[in-house]
This record gives structure tokens, C-alpha cells and sequence, in this order.
């Protein structure tokens, strides 16, 4: 068993969508979806690493056509459970070759990206998904951001003086993480130049999450009300230039 398969088998990531938090990054997420998928007749959507499904289960039960593909297969399990129309398949993000070239309308990477540790690794996967994408449709994919593991693992968790020592943080706080990292974060010129090696241009880059994972005590005591309106905070600032690299995620929004 894998150092990323022990550690879903004890995480649960449907908790960590259904919690505050994790609410609004899916929320946002999802209308982003939505919007990129406004028109297409009867698309054919694809969900790498899709985890138990929190988002190929809710397009399914909108009525598209999901395809899932997990590599974890506790978290497959939970997937396949909810007895959902999605086609599930174990398998990898680096090998799509269940498919064939131009299959999909758009294609989901929500979760590969965050414990892919190399520049070649991480073209890789978004080269498997413009393969099968049609041309025209849309690639949407998700990453971990460099100042949210900063702040957050090195200074709050205090952690920094030790990630420095060992090269964990490069010089000017980037972070290096190695293959015994579960995560990897990343910066935006960095994705960029992904986008480049894969021959994929963006639509648009957004923060899903924003301030949330920063203010998941603050999230939790606030009134539904209250809560309804920081929703509304995040979908009116999450296209913010000055504030995406802030953000614990981005959602990169490229067309084939």
C-alpha cells in the first residue's frame, strides 16, 4: 500500500467538501463547471481522481454523462456505493489509455496535481487529459498553492526553521517538496509554464477557496446568513488577480 493510499484510507475527503470550508470551494468549483458547460449538448464530462465521487455524483445527478477515474481504492469504493450513473474505473491520471483520443467535453483534475511532486509528472497528467479532452472543450484543474503551505504548515504548525534546514523551503519560501511529500504546492508561474509544456491555453484562473481554509474556526461560528454571504464574498472576488495566489487552491481553466 501506498503512502497516498494509507493516508485516504484514514482521510475522508467527502467530510472535507461537506465542511465549511471545503463547502465553499465546492460551491465556486461548481459554478465554474457549470458556466463552462452552459451550451454543450449532451457533453461527456471526466473526473480524474475523482476521490468518493462529490462532484461526479452531483453532475451525474444532473443528468450529464461522468466518467470517474480513481486511484485509491478505498475511496473508489465509497464512489461506486452511492450507486450513482457514473462509470468508475480505478486507475491513474499519468495513463489514461482506457480512453481514446478526443472522448470527453470536459475533464476534471481536482486532485492529481496536489501529490504529483515533478514539473515532468505534472505535464504528464494535464498532456493525458488534453488527449482525451475534444478539441474545443474544457480542462479544469486544480492545485495546492505555495503561501497557503507556508503559512499554514511552516509558521502556524511550526514547522518553518525545520523545512528551511532541510530544503522543504527553498530560497524566498518556495516550496521543494520530495518524493516522501504527500503534497506538493506550487506557485503560479510555475503553472504557467506547465500550461506551456502541455501546449494548453487558460480561459481563466480562479480562487475556489480563498480565505476559507485560513478561517475554518470563523466559518464555523458564523450563522447560516452570514455564512450565505461569505459564499457570496468568494464567488464576487475569486477571479481577483491580486488575491489568487493567496488562496489554499486555484482552478486553472484551460481550452483545448
Amino acid at each position: 500500500m501506498t503512502q497516498l493510499e494509507q493516508y485516504y484510507n484514514k482521510f475522508c475527503e467527502e467530510k472535507r467538501l461537506g465542511r465549511r470550508h471545503g463547502q465553499v470551494e465546492f460551491t465556486v468549483s461548481m459554478h465554474y463547471i457549470h458556466k463552462y458547460l452552459a451550451g454543450m449538448e449532451q457533453p461527456k464530462i471526466l473526473d480524474v481522481g475523482a476521490g468518493t465521487g462529490r462532484y461526479s455524483v452531483r453532475l451525474a445527478q444532473e443528468g450529464y454523462d461522468v466518467t470517474a477515474v480513481e486511484l485509491v481504492k478505498y475511496n473508489l469504493g465509497i464512489l461506486k456505493s452511492k450507486g450513482s450513473s457514473v462509470k468508475a474505473y480505478q486507475g491513474n491520471a499519468l495513463r489514461l489509455s482506457r480512453f481514446a483520443d478526443e472522448t470527453f467535453d470536459m475533464t476534471l483534475l481536482f486532485g492529481p496535481m496536489y501529490h504529483l511532486h515533478t514539473a515532468k509528472d505534472k505535464v504528464q497528467a494535464l498532456s493525458e487529459a488534453r488527449r482525451v479532452t475534444k478539441t474545443g472543450g474544457y480542462i479544469l484543474v486544480a492545485y495546492c498553492m505555495n503561501e497557503y503551505g507556508v503559512l499554514m504548515y511552516g509558521f502556524r504548525d511550526g514547522n518553518v526553521r525545520a523545512c528551511l534546514k532541510d530544503g522543504r523551503l527553498a530560497e524566498g519560501f518556495q516550496c521543494k517538496a520530495g518524493a516522501q511529500d504527500l503534497y506538493d504546492y506550487i506557485r503560479l508561474e510555475e503553472i504557467g509554464q506547465i500550461n506551456q509544456a502541455a501546449n494548453l491555453r487558460r480561459i481563466q484562473i480562479i480562487a475556489p477557496d480563498g480565505p476559507a481554509n485560513y478561517m475554518r474556526q470563523e466559518l464555523n461560528a458564523m450563522d447560516d446568513e452570514t455564512f450565505a454571504l461569505f459564499i457570496q464574498y468568494q464567488l464576487a472576488t475569486c477571479e481577483r488577480q491580486d488575491l489568487i495566489g493567496a488562496s489554499a487552491h486555484t482552478v486553472d481553466i484551460l481550452q483545448k
